[in-house]
């Protein structure tokens, strides 16, 4: 004969299940940080050339994201810098990317498709702006550069926007004081190297491991562009976000300066549409954060990633998603 429990007794085991269900819950939502279901799909990532910061940093961040998100498959798609990173992520064609400040401004400026679409989930590290010369070049200045050979970044280029913007900062045509060549990192250093380019600008995080390897085999110098950052603050909006800098002797140990090198740099923002889901985003944005250590081991800007910072991606207005990362963490 079956055994016939007391009701107070089903009651008092009714209520331990319920209390075993309750803790279970919070064991599974502590196993699954903030209680956020596994995401799964497909996402694209535009990041440069494959000899430039941008594309490094997005192998090293792909790593990361595989930890944080495995059930997400990513894809690394190389591009010719800031300004072809937004054109794919406003038209759908990334859902993340890599762009310098200045030209997300003039991106919006222009009034290009789909930019009222672009949303800003963290300010990265700032690119120095790089004026490359061999070591016995006359140049001193980028208004030394006219008749030269430049290479000034392909057209969809971050570098191209600012090498433009500093030669008429220097009173120089961009199209007719200079031979403009329009190449990226990728090629520039062994154009340099065999003399059919005269200088080269570029922007980036510091080290560029191209620069330092081509300072490693060839002797080069670093022109200072630390007088033309007035000037250049003066020309117009998209300007506003570039500041005065310094690149220390070190950052190229065997470039041939003597001392660290005036010059300008602007901020790196990760940037989304409005369409990307807030939470895919805020894992993004989390992953980013928290990967930062890790990354910077080898890609030395990364370290420059700040928590306190992170969250001003003017000019754009913050990614839902990434604003609710930045409120979990806020102390």
């Amino acid at each position: 004969m079956p055994l016939s429990l007391p009701r107070i007794s089903r009651r008092r085991a009714l209520q331990g299940l319920v209390a075993g269900l309750a803790v279970l819950g919070v064991l599974l939502w502590w196993l699954k940080p903030f209680g956020e279901p596994e995401l799964t799909g497909e996402l694209t990532l535009s990041t440069g050339v494959r000899t430039g910061v941008y594309h490094r940093y997005g192998q090293l961040l792909e790593q990361a994201l595989a930890r944080d998100m495995p059930g997400v498959d990513v894809r690394l798609e190389t591009s010719e810098g800031s300004q072809q990173n937004l054109q794919r992520v406003a038209a759908g064609e990334a859902d993340f990317t890599v762009a310098t400040a200045d030209a997300v401004a003039k991106y919006r400026l222009d009034g290009k498709p789909g930019a009222n679409l672009l949303r800003g989930c963290a300010r990265l590290y700032d690119d120095y702006v790089q004026l490359v010369v061999p070591a016995g070049s006359p140049v001193q200045s980028a208004r030394d550069l006219k008749g030269k050979r430049v290479a000034v970044g392909q057209n969809g280029s971050g570098v191209r926007l600012i090498a433009d913007r500093l030669l008429t900062a220097a009173k120089l045509d961009p199209a007719r004081d200079i031979t403009p060549v329009s190449i990226g990192i990728d090629t520039m250093p062994a154009e340099l190297e065999a003399g059919r380019i005269d200088a080269f600008f570029w922007s980036g995080g510091l080290p560029t491991n191209a620069v330092r390897e081509l300072s490693e085999r060839f002797d080069i110098r670093l022109v200072q562009l630390g007088d033309l950052v007035a000037p250049l603050q003066a020309s117009g909006t998209p300007a506003r976000y570039y500041r005065a800098a310094v690149m220390p002797q070190d950052a190229y140990a065997r470039a041939r300066n003597t001392s660290a090198v005036a010059t300008l740099a602007v901020p790196n923002l990760l940037v989304t549409t409005e369409a990307t889901g807030a939470e895919l985003t805020e894992q993004f944005t989390r992953t980013v954060i928290l990967s930062r250590d890790r990354i910077g081991h080898e890609v030395h800007a990364a370290q420059l990633v700040d928590l306190r910072t992170a969250i001003y991606t003017d000019p754009l207005e913050l990614h839902e998603g990434a604003r609710r990362y930045y409120r979990s963490v806020k102390p």
